[in-house]
């Protein structure tokens, strides 16, 4: 069997637990302040109307922690459960912080209902992430794993004010420096193909990401969905999507410049197919999969191969 030439989620998950471990992306109501009105109400040019939730089957209920645990439930009573023993409670669409310490508890607390559960994963804004925050998410390590997602997407913050994203690169490092502070895992999100961006915008952003303590890493392709900002922008000749040849090219630059001890939690984004308007390429993740592969064994590429630690931040 050949060397895996990067570190792979399923393969890390498996040697932390024991055995296969599967994650339960879980709607959880949240916002964020980038759509309610608190910074914006347009959201990221890029983002879905959904936050990226298409996917996830939402639960019923009267009350939002009701309708968290029947997700749950509705997961264990489905064919999906049979695939793994443990499971990790991904609260995943939107800002998955953005709420009262007491409401945040409730939300965590009732996606937590099962002993097959043994972590908890809540994807978020840098911005949404205070002391007070990170000390609650810090009380559920004495019985289960515990991992923030951090969009970052890129270091550029003149790129960050054209996409809307609504917080600046210093912001990303603080964050990261609570959540060192309490232990709690970190994977980041980077995007390529961003409008305006360069491929020296990607080293830069490569290279922020190796001025930090980061665990996971998470890479995208800038895709045009529906009734978003980017999708205008697209149909007004403003935005042109990236080949899957050159996102192949940014993803092997990535791999080798980025830790040999990131775990890569993804290397590509999922377009629902019925709300994808470009690029086509997107839709079909084998090819995006398989073309990385292949291309890391023809150049005899592997993960950390070209890395360099960074001390300052890239100028």
């Amino acid at each position: 069997m050949e060397e895996e030439r990067y570190k792979h989620l399923n393969k890390y998950l498996k040697e932390k637990f024991g055995e296969r471990t599967l994650k339960i992306c879980i709607d959880g109501g949240f916002t964020c302040p980038n759509r309610d009105g608190t910074l914006s109400t347009s959201g990221c040019i890029f983002c879905s109307e959904k936050g990226s939730g298409e996917l996830i089957r939402c639960g019923s209920g009267d009350t939002i922690t009701e309708k968290i645990s029947n997700q749950v439930k509705n997961y264990f009573n489905s064919y999906r459960s049979e695939r793994a023993n443990k499971f990790i409670a991904y609260f995943q669409n939107f800002t998955n912080t953005y709420d009262s310490l007491d409401m945040l508890k409730s939300k965590y607390d009732a996606a937590l209902i099962d002993d097959r559960i043994v972590g908890l994963e809540v994807a978020t804004r840098p911005d949404c992430i205070n002391k007070d925050i990170v000390d609650l998410l810090k009380s559920y390590k004495d019985k289960y794993y515990v991992c923030v997602e951090l969009g970052l997407q890129t270091y550029n913050d003149e790129t960050g004010t054209l996409i809307n994203r609504g917080y600046s690169s210093c912001q990303f490092t603080n964050a990261v420096k609570l959540l060192n502070e309490a232990n709690i895992d970190i994977v980041a999100h980077i995007m390529v193909g961003l409008p305006g961006e360069s491929f020296d915008d990607l080293k830069d952003t490569v290279d922020f990401i190796n001025t930090h303590n980061i665990q996971g890493l998470k890479i995208h392709c800038t895709y045009v969905v529906k009734n978003t900002r980017l999708a205008d922008m697209y149909f007004n000749g403003k935005y042109t999507p990236i080949s899957l040849e050159y996102y192949l090219d940014c993803a092997c630059y990535i791999l080798t410049h980025i830790s040999p001890d990131i775990i890569i939690h993804r290397v590509s984004g999922d377009a629902p197919k019925d709300l994808l308007i470009a690029p086509d390429w997107n839709l079909h993740k084998k090819w995006i999969i398989n073309g990385l592969d292949k291309l890391l064994r023809d150049k005899d590429l592997y993960q950390g191969m070209d890395y360099k630690k960074k001390e300052g931040l890239p100028l």
